[in-house]
């Protein structure tokens, strides 16, 4: 997951301190999250999906067609 968040940021044209003034978050702390330091939070996860508009599923890295219930 981590190097989907750094990977979704730089396609973006963002750096980690843009991301964390428009979200609300440390840049310190993207930073960990990036590098696989700390697992994020989900409260991140949404924020980072939102600020993105990019679903969860691809940045955990689930694959496509998922289907729930089986």
């Amino acid at each position: 997951m981590n190097h989907r968040l750094a990977e979704i940021r730089t396609d973006h044209d963002e750096s980690q301190r843009d991301l964390a003034k428009a979200i609300g978050w440390h840049q310190v702390q993207i930073a960990r999250y990036e590098t696989g330091k700390v697992t994020p939070p989900i409260n991140f996860i949404i924020a980072f999906c939102k600020h993105y508009n990019v679903s969860a599923d691809y940045v955990f890295g689930l694959p496509k067609g998922l289907s729930w219930p089986r």
